[in-house]
């Protein structure tokens, strides 16, 4: 499917996946989206196994299941209904605003397992979110979502995932953020800093070099040698936001010394898995091509 019918976060950790499918990691991820419209049947037939065991399946941890062209395809209703047929838990993980059709869907699933669901949102600033994340919803959609899920009985977590250094994390756009997700009813926080794998990297340096050329140096003193934030910025990012979500009430616990991840102790579950983002398929794989700018 070609055109606007998906995200494309310029600092999208799946973008590295797209080289499987034989497609770029840079404008294919943003202009190709691949629809496997027989989904649901495929899922039936592999939950219908004697060796399923009913384990948590995590939706969105690696490509959104509520991107634009689920509202034409509407694959996720079908998706749904198998999981609870079967009994297995499951939990969302989505910047789309299009989660809300599947509401009381999602509500009476319920009887048959657990479900579990969270938003992403990152950033408050409502130009800056336009920017590096075009094909999304906006703020406010989403925390309009974050309500409808609270007022539907669910302990919405939201993700700030990712914190965007010298473009979101200060003190104020923090608190203005737990603001608002606060006051949409959500029931926790969890949030980690950036971070660039390689065919990420490169488009967010590309992204970078047109949008704020200042930030270019402070960048790569970051993340030049890799693509974790160094563990002096995850610190100082935690003695800013612990003390930020606590105020505003949004439960958390530890934070992983690896990724500076935050998880909720109302959604993250780590024994069984939910909540934790997949590696990336194509991680170890090549820089993005060579007419893509680089800077690291």
């Amino acid at each position: 499917m070609d055109g606007k019918g998906h995200h494309a976060c310029v600092y999208c950790f799946a973008r590295p996946s797209h080289r499987y499918l034989e497609l770029d990691a840079g404008v294919d991820f943003d202009r190709q989206i691949i629809v496997k419209i027989n989904v649901a049947d495929a899922l039936r037939k592999d939950l219908a196994k004697p060796s399923w065991n009913r384990e948590h399946v995590a939706l969105g941890t690696n490509t959104d299941p509520y991107q634009r062209a689920e509202g034409r395809y509407r694959l996720m209703p079908g998706i749904i209904r198998a999981l609870a047929d079967a009994g297995t838990p499951m939990s969302i993980l989505t910047k789309g605003s299009l989660l809300r059709r599947d509401l009381p869907l999602l509500a009476a699933a319920r009887a048959s397992a657990p479900v579990d669901l969270a938003l992403s949102i990152a950033i408050a600033d409502d130009d800056l979110q336009q920017a590096i994340e075009p094909g999304t919803p906006t703020t406010q959609a989403r925390l309009a979502t974050v309500t409808a899920a609270a007022e539907a009985g669910f302990d919405v977590a939201v993700f700030m995932m990712p914190i965007l250094p010298f473009l979101t994390d200060s003190e104020e756009h923090l608190d203005a953020a737990l603001g608002r997700i606060k006051a949409a009813g959500a029931a926790s926080v969890t949030y980690t800093a950036l971070h660039l794998r390689p065919g990420v990297k490169e488009w967010y340096a590309r992204w970078l070099h047109a949008h704020r050329p200042d930030l270019v140096p402070r960048y790569r003193e970051l993340y030049g040698d890799g693509s974790y934030a160094p563990k002096e910025y995850r610190r100082w990012l935690a003695a800013r936001m612990k003390p930020l979500i606590a105020r505003h009430g949004l439960a958390r616990t530890s934070e992983d010394p690896n990724t500076g991840t935050v998880a909720s102790r109302a959604n993250a579950r780590d024994d069984q898995g939910e909540w934790r983002r997949t590696r990336a398929r194509g991680d170890d794989a090549p820089a993005a091509p060579a007419d893509h700018l680089t800077l690291f």
